[in-house]
């Protein structure tokens, strides 16, 4: 199953099958949660009671360190993340404007996903790569020192929203 696309059902087996892994492990919690994380590609809130049972925790609580964490998606996500910053140096440089051209060109606003899955869009407080501002991350990689005809392009290599 492909772990980006949108499923009726979670796959509560494959769920069970991680928590048994981490069954006798101290403080399992963090791993666990990235792992059913990467395996589906958010935590669906049907996991939220097997994995308390399986960790000895209260579902309170397991859902208190998902919302804690801001790496924790409790909703599917496209297969590519697109991180825009809003860092200083990317605002004054122009990251408004390349906020404004990828919300058009993937045709979703910030924290949307696109219907195809393909692209998911969020903003940043700062991506650390202020010598390259304007920037944005796809996934692992970095764009900077932005204009908006680069965008297109960039997008592109990750496939076009309907894709």
């Amino acid at each position: 199953m492909d772990k980006h696309q949108e499923t009726a059902e979670p796959d509560l087996k494959r769920i069970e099958e991680i928590v048994s892994r981490y069954r006798d492990q101290k403080w399992p919690l963090i791993s666990l949660l990235q792992e059913v994380q990467e395996e589906l590609g958010y935590i669906p809130p049907e996991a939220i009671r097997p994995i308390a049972r399986g960790t000895g925790l209260f579902p309170a609580q397991v859902q208190g360190v998902i919302s804690f964490y801001e790496q924790f998606h409790t909703t599917p996500r496209g297969k590519n993340i697109v991180k825009v910053c809003r860092g200083t140096a990317c605002h004054v440089r122009g990251g408004r404007t390349i906020l404004k051209i990828v919300k058009q060109n993937l045709g979703v606003e910030e924290g949307g996903t696109t219907p195809d899955m393909n692209f998911t869009l969020e903003t940043v407080p700062c991506l650390g790569t202020c010598f390259l501002a304007p920037s944005m991350m796809v996934n692992k990689d970095y764009f900077g020192k932005l204009a908006p005809p680069k965008l297109k392009s960039i997008l592109q290599q990750y496939g076009s929203p309907g894709e």
